[in-house]
């Protein structure tokens, strides 16, 4: 096997990793991100006193020592995960974090009049949530959204530090073995560029064809 055709073959084996874990982690993250952006605006206190702990725990800590204290700390305790569940779990409440705030002001966005007209037309609190506010506030959001997204993406590199065959973790068992590391992270670096470019132009489309009739 050429050297090229071993450098397709790894980080072919580790871009699969990083998808996955890409999107398990960013389909946590979203949900984590709605509901505790849903529970910051509660009428109950203690359900928004608890969702703002989680959220200025997660935001105010690094998503590494999030990383090393879910895979390394929590087995003292009896909790035992595999290195992908781990890297899914901090990923989805780190990023999850970041976006119940994202949701919360994209929610906060909404122009109060219309909450009002819809109180006034007997809408009940699900019924303007549904068909009033979560329509407009999600255009409002999208541009965050995407910033969010490609950012938990590109975070998925730290991976490799707890063992997660990723592509950064087989580019540096590829650097170790050949010691050719120009090539090897300038192709890894492409690699990123190569997914990162389209999930950005991917989401301004989205959010134009979400705007297109609004204005």
């Amino acid at each position: 096997m050429s050297f090229w055709e071993l450098i397709a073959s790894m980080l072919g084996q580790g871009l699969v990793i990083t998808l996955l874990t890409t999107v398990l982690a960013a389909i946590l993250a979203l949900v984590l991100g709605f509901i505790g952006g849903l529970m910051r605006l509660s009428e109950n206190k203690l359900v928004r006193f608890i969702v703002a702990i989680y959220v200025e725990v997660f935001r105010g800590t690094s998503l590494l020592v999030q990383l090393f204290w879910i895979y390394f700390v929590l087995p003292m305790f009896g909790i035992t995960m595999s290195a992908m569940t781990a890297a899914v779990l901090a990923i989805g409440l780190n990023y999850g974090a970041y976006t119940s705030e994202v949701v919360r002001s994209g929610i906060q966005s909404v122009d109060q009049g219309q909450v009002e007209a819809s109180i006034a037309l007997n809408f009940t609190r699900y019924q303007r949530m549904k068909r009033i506010i979560l329509p407009q506030a999600f255009i409002l959001m999208l541009p965050n959204l995407g910033n969010q997204l490609i950012e938990l993406f590109k975070s998925t590199s730290l991976v490799a530090l707890i063992t997660l065959t990723d592509l950064t973790y087989q580019a540096n068992v590829l650097n170790a073995t050949t010691l050719q590391t120009t090539q090897i992270f300038t192709a890894l670096l492409v690699i990123y560029f190569v997914i990162a470019w389209p999930m950005t132009k991917g989401m301004k489309v989205l959010e134009r064809k979400m705007t297109e009739g609004r204005m």
